[in-house]
């Protein structure tokens, strides 16, 4: 939810968290601009184009003040560069498993909260499994490896036209529930280089979908100017924001999910090679067939 509580003050977006009982991580953006959200679906290539366009039309807002107020905690903290701003703290009280409601608000340099945004942080239940998944071309029908079709799929259509590949829905909603109760699902982590700028897309297309909710950890914003090298970006981000999640749940094995159009079987593989009794399984989508010999060789390596 965004709280705006003047025009043209910088606003505040919140993205999920998560966190276990000695530590909580949250991740957000201050932009200057109004946040665009879709209101209907249309197949009209049009307007989703201008949709897709506007997403990128972000203005962060750099060096902001912001402050988080938790459980009787307030914390503080300013964004980078890009408006982009975290935190990471650990809780003065015992928290449960499950989603909890955070606020973080910008504050002016008098020390005046301008605005607020409100998000969830999610304290995943002790079970056996937990898994990071891979988005595009993952689950995601996104031709990654083919700019032309990327860009045009990425222009044309809308969370609720796009499409995820043939039963892997149901194969997600089944690893939700292995081994596990229904009112205890297993944790699922969203890593993807696809940038914050289509955080409330994505959420969408899951929602839509039927997907497992979970916690999105996406790449870098990018401006409009950037808008056609969008998912281009290092890969070594992936493999931190990977070894932080698994880091953070020491109790728990974990099932990396991902496909061969760019890094997943070389970072799974490194993984899995650092954290040996941590990787019960690695899924691979084989989706580039110029790849498929050294995804073997990658996969041989675990």
């Amino acid at each position: 939810m965004i709280m705006v509580l003047k025009k043209n003050v910088p606003f505040v977006k919140v993205y999920h968290g998560y966190g276990n009982a000695d530590n909580i991580i949250l991740y957000g953006h201050i932009f200057l601009n109004k946040e665009r959200t879709r209101k209907t679906y249309t197949n009209n290539v049009l307007v989703n184009s201008i949709h897709l366009f506007k997403l990128f039309l972000v203005r962060p807002v750099a060096n902001a003040k912001v402050e988080l107020q938790w459980a009787g905690q307030l914390l503080h903290s300013r964004t980078e560069k890009d408006g982009f701003f975290k935190f990471e703290w650990k809780p003065s009280e015992k928290i449960s498993a499950g989603w909890h409601s955070v606020i973080v608000y910008y504050v002016d340099e008098q020390g005046n909260r301008k605005a607020s945004g409100e998000g969830q942080i999610f304290i995943p239940h002790s079970t056996q499994y937990a898994f990071i998944s891979d988005i595009d071309d993952t689950i995601l029908i996104s031709h990654s490896s083919t700019t032309g079709k990327k860009l045009r799929t990425l222009f044309t259509k809308n969370p609720y036209s796009r499409k995820a590949f043939a039963d892997v829905v149901k194969h997600y909603q089944l690893l939700a529930i292995a081994d596990t109760a229904t009112e205890t699902l297993n944790p699922f982590f969203y890593v993807s280089s696809s940038e914050w700028n289509l955080y409330d897309d994505l959420d969408d297309f899951f929602a839509h979908n039927g997907l497992p909710g979970g916690i999105f950890l996406l790449n870098q914003v990018k401006r409009w100017y950037q808008l056609f090298k969008t998912g281009k970006t290092k890969h070594e981000g992936k493999l931190i924001r990977i070894t932080r999640i698994l880091e953070a749940y020491p109790a728990q094995q974990f099932v990396l999910l991902g496909d061969n159009s760019q890094k997943d079987p070389e970072i799974y593989a490194a993984i899995a090679k650092r954290y040996p009794g941590k990787i019960f399984a690695v899924y691979i989508r084989n989706i580039v067939e110029k790849n498929e010999m050294d995804t073997f060789r990658q996969l041989e390596q675990i």
